[in-house]
């Protein structure tokens, strides 16, 4: 049974200091620069949680309508029903969204079909997903697509591609898999090793720091992509 009134982001806001960082910097510049050249009309966001993009989008669209498959924390919801079936007409949107959800969904083809269905024709699909993420709302965590995933079941919906991002490169995802490992850890490990190492972590300031470095390392040079964090796809009816 899944969770009501999940906690579910409701800001765009990361600052440098949180551990999530690593993922947020590369992505939300990939998907609010989508935002910006694409979204437009009326909107759907499938998997929409707290609409934490609200803001961004607000500029761009007429009407913004989100469903998800259960209510959340700040009861944004405006319809409850299954990704795959949404109790919608056919081609009423312009846009259609869906961030970060279709990890979360065991059809995800069912998704992506039902997003093709409620736009208009010529009418843009702008979804995003994770390659490396730790399992998270258990056990309702089943995917992890690579870019020739999306690609598969965006063409097979019936989608014309036309931008696919990958959002970090490998140092980035290094970077995020670090600070994973170490937080929470390191404040549950108890003796002088546990001290030291909370000391160690301290003088080189902590998860701020980490996350410099690693956003530096990430941006030598040409990004390699090979191993990347997360994906953001534009594609059209």
């Amino acid at each position: 049974m899944r969770v009501k009134n999940l906690n579910r982001l409701n800001s765009a806001n990361v600052d440098i200091k949180d551990i999530n960082y690593l993922h947020y910097y590369s992505y939300h510049e990939d998907l609010f620069g989508a935002f910006k050249k694409y979204a437009s009309g009326n909107l759907l966001d499938i998997g929409c949680g707290n609409k934490p993009y609200e803001k961004q989008l607000k500029d761009k669209i007429t009407s913004y309508t989100g469903v998800d498959i259960i209510q959340s924390s700040d009861n944004k919801v405006d319809y409850l029903c299954q990704a795959n079936a949404i109790p919608l007409k056919n081609s009423l949107y312009d846009t259609v969204i869906s961030t970060q959800t279709i990890e979360h969904v065991e059809d995800h083809q069912g998704l992506v079909n039902e997003a093709f269905r409620l736009l208009k024709p010529n009418g843009i699909f702008i979804l995003s997903g994770p390659m490396y993420w730790p399992l998270h709302e258990e056990p309702y965590d089943f995917f992890r697509f690579t870019k020739y995933g999306f690609q598969h079941i965006l063409e097979k919906a019936g989608f014309e591609i036309l931008e696919l991002k990958s959002n970090g490169g490998k140092w980035a995802v290094a970077g995020q898999a670090l600070l994973h490992a170490l937080y929470p850890q390191v404040y549950s490990i108890s003796g002088f090793k546990g001290k030291l190492l909370r000391i160690l972590l301290k003088l080189i300031g902590g998860i701020k720091s980490i996350n410099k470095f690693f956003v530096f390392m990430d941006n030598q040079g040409t990004i390699d992509h090979s191993n990347t964090m997360n994906y953001v796809v534009i594609a059209k009816k």
